[in-house]
């Protein structure tokens, strides 16, 4: 009998992702990747980092600039991801 894996249920996380106001935060970070897109610049092996971050309520008008991963990423996390 052949393994049939139970289909994901996208509709369902995608609104839990809503819910937990995940969703502006991801679309915060794809509009500074497409703003510097369209200004030319060349962001690769870069990521794009907030000056203040997102999940200490920070914005794109609050500033973001371009910084190597593993800077951008070595910050202390909580268990739900967030900044300490």
């Amino acid at each position: 009998m052949p393994y049939t894996k139970s289909p994901r249920p996208y509709k369902h996380e995608y609104e839990m992702q809503k819910k937990r106001g995940e969703h502006d935060d991801r679309m915060e970070r794809q509009r500074a990747r497409r703003t510097l897109d369209k200004k030319g610049v060349n962001r690769d092996g870069k990521d794009v980092a907030h000056t203040k971050a997102l999940s200490k309520g920070g914005s794109n008008s609050d500033g973001y600039k371009l910084q190597a991963p593993s800077k951008n990423r070595s910050f202390k996390r909580n268990s739900d991801g967030s900044m300490k």
